[in-house]
């Protein structure tokens, strides 16, 4: 193993179907001693790239959710498409999640990868809207982080700040890295270059993953 930490930054939207199934791979990286996991939320599906949870929408986002269960075994529960999918006035937007997870990164920033796998299972499989900001405090209260909650229902400027910050950071480096999409993931190589993993290393062999790594 290294002899100092290796950073990898993940680059990744809360609402991502294809993170999600790489989320495992993530909790393998967290447990690897000299490895930190460091969270950059591309705000994907935020702002401009949120939308309504129309019909044609969720017939979609259904079908690649299936896909995603039949390469990777991740869950996609009939409560998610029944609550979420099927929701008649919901919206496809990972802003709300977003700023939940850069409040915990201010608050509790060891808990940040644990928080996104809650608010993953929280959607995926019991069906919970994580674009409402209700659901993100008291999942993050679950959790035990209070102050991270607060901050989520009652978000400040600073924090509205922050978010916007964290997003133009990550695009910024997923530009610099020539990749398009997520997940992805980067490490800083000798001198600081960034080296692009690529997030199919992500659905593949654990031990294959972190010699990309490791070689970086």
């Amino acid at each position: 193993m290294p002899s100092m930490p290796t950073t990898v930054t993940y680059l990744f939207d809360p609402l991502c179907g294809w993170c999600y199934a790489a989320a495992p791979a993530l909790q393998y990286l967290q447990g690897v001693d000299g490895v930190h996991v460091s969270l950059a939320p591309t705000g994907l599906f935020a702002g401009a790239g949120a939308r309504p949870m129309d019909a044609q929408f969720a017939a979609y986002a259904w079908s690649n959710d299936q896909r995603i269960q039949r390469l990777t075994g991740q869950p996609f529960t009939q409560a998610y498409r029944d609550q979420i999918l099927g929701a008649a006035s919901g919206r496809f937007d990972s802003g709300p999640a977003t700023l939940a997870l850069t409040a915990v990164a201010q608050t509790a920033p060891e808990s940040e990868l644990e928080a996104l796998h809650a608010l993953q299972h929280a959607r995926y499989v019991e069906g919970r809207d994580t674009a409402e900001p209700e659901v993100l405090a008291d999942l993050l209260r679950a959790l035990g982080l209070a102050d991270a909650a607060a901050l989520t229902h009652a978000a400040t400027a600073a924090l509205h700040n922050l978010v916007a910050e964290r997003i133009a950071s990550a695009q910024a480096t997923l530009r610099a890295v020539g990749a398009r999409g997520v997940p992805q993931l980067v490490v800083a190589g000798p001198g600081g270059a960034l080296r692009l993993i690529g997030g199919d290393a992500l659905l593949g062999p654990r031990e294959k993953l972190l010699e990309h790594i490791l070689a970086a």
